[in-house]
């Protein structure tokens, strides 16, 4: 769609100006109008129309959508629709003053389908690869209570807390993953240019090496000669994984392993947990039957077999059963939370207690992941240390054997 250029005046009787996309000047003074601004010049903006029109390095080079944007939307709806600006204002404004072009582009195709009479849920739906479903669900929720605004700050934390948690493994992780790149890249070098080089040396003793010296010998031949091999082998391993997890039974398979990986499997399981927790509070709070709220709970954990699990508890719920039941079948909680789960029950105030709950998994993941490199270091050093030892030994032993076959003479 070609894009215009605006200038027009506010009901203050300010001067506003901006570029809008649309099918012609008419749908766009029909705009202005519907966002009670008074058109005065309507032009083609023949510079954003060429820089649309791009292609494919357009295309490339468009910034995409991050998570911080998601995040300071929620944030800026909440701060309009409590000030009383309609939603179409709202989203106008927005889209005015937001940097990221791409994110404006959304903008104006949501304030699209609301000219066309859809819902903002259904219109944010159409939008599935920046909105889950679970933003979509409160968003909805939001427009049935009429309390869009509170629903919104509610998204503005919990999406806050996912990116913080995000960050702090991200930076636990750096430094042990820094050491096992310069652990492979060392591996490579030893066995391309240092091992042949002892090897061509040991091979004038004419003499039977030590076990470890020749499993090194065999180790670096085999990768000089087979590395086309080796490499294809292992981009067949990795893009072969990346299919296989995106089947429903290898998703299931690798998130239920993902729990039991050590040291970071239980910082996962309680993450997760703690979403879950979260955004159930989220929906009972925002007035969601505790039967929706676990569906729609479960599309959102991103892990399968904990989704199961939540998939089970919602079926208990539907045929009778307590909370309390159905959690402990689910076989994922601690006794703790389970307990904090039938005082919820005992008292009406499930949100109240999952939000307990949310904080205790929040406070012990946080501790875990200040705590994660020092767990992970003694495992590195230990790795390191066993790769030293066997090398040292490999390389050096035949020449100790040779000393001492000298010192005897």
């Amino acid at each position: 769609m070609p894009v215009f250029a605006y200038k027009g005046r506010n009901p203050r009787g300010e001067l506003v100006q901006g570029t809008l996309e649309n099918v012609s000047s008419n749908a766009v003074a029909d705009q202005l109008f519907n966002n009670s601004i008074t058109p005065i010049e309507i032009s083609l903006a023949p510079a954003v129309m060429k820089l649309a029109g791009g292609g494919f390095l357009a295309k490339l080079m468009e910034k995409k959508i991050g998570p911080i944007d998601v995040l300071m939307f929620s944030r800026q709806m909440h701060t309009l629709l409590r000030a009383g600006v309609p939603i179409m204002r709202a989203l106008a404004g927005l889209q005015e003053s937001t940097i990221n072009k791409t994110f404006a582009k959304l903008l104006q195709d949501l304030r699209d389908s609301l000219d066309a009479g859809r819902e903002l849920s259904v219109a944010m739906r159409r939008q599935a690869q920046v909105f889950s479903p679970f933003y979509v669900s409160m968003v909805r929720v939001g427009e049935l209570t009429g309390r869009l605004e509170e629903i919104f700050l509610q998204l503005f934390f919990h999406l806050d807390f996912e990116r913080r948690t995000r960050e702090q493994i991200k930076a636990a992780l750096r430094y042990p993953t820094f050491v096992i790149i310069a652990i492979v890249a060392a591996m490579v070098v030893i066995n391309i240019w240092v091992i042949p080089a002892f090897a061509k040396v040991y091979a004038g003793f004419k003499a039977e090496l030590p076990f470890l010296t020749r499993m090194l010998i065999g180790m670096s031949n085999f990768m000089l000669h087979y590395w086309p091999l080796l490499l294809t082998a292992t981009v067949a391993a990795i893009i072969g994984f990346r299919f296989y997890i995106q089947t429903p039974a290898g998703k299931y398979k690798w998130d239920k392993f993902k729990l039991h990986i050590p040291v970071v499997g239980d910082i996962v399981k309680k993450a997760t947990l703690a979403r879950f927790a979260r955004s159930l509070a989220l929906a009972i709070k925002s007035g969601v039957p505790i039967v929706q709220g676990l569906t729609v709970v479960a599309q959102v954990v991103d892990n399968n077999y904990i989704a199961q699990r939540i998939e089970q508890m919602r079926d208990g719920v539907e045929r009778g059963e307590t909370i309390l039941r159905t959690a402990m079948t689910a076989g994922v909680f601690t006794p703790v939370v389970l307990q904090m789960v039938a005082v919820g029950e005992e008292t009406g105030a499930i949100d109240e207690l999952m939000e307990e709950i949310a904080g205790m998994y929040d406070q012990d993941v946080e501790y875990q992941v200040k705590n994660l490199s020092a767990q992970i270091e003694p495992i590195l050093i230990v790795a390191i240390g066993g790769m030293v030892l066997v090398l040292a030994l490999g390389v050096f032993l035949p020449i100790w054997d040779l000393g001492q076959v000298a010192l005897h003479k």
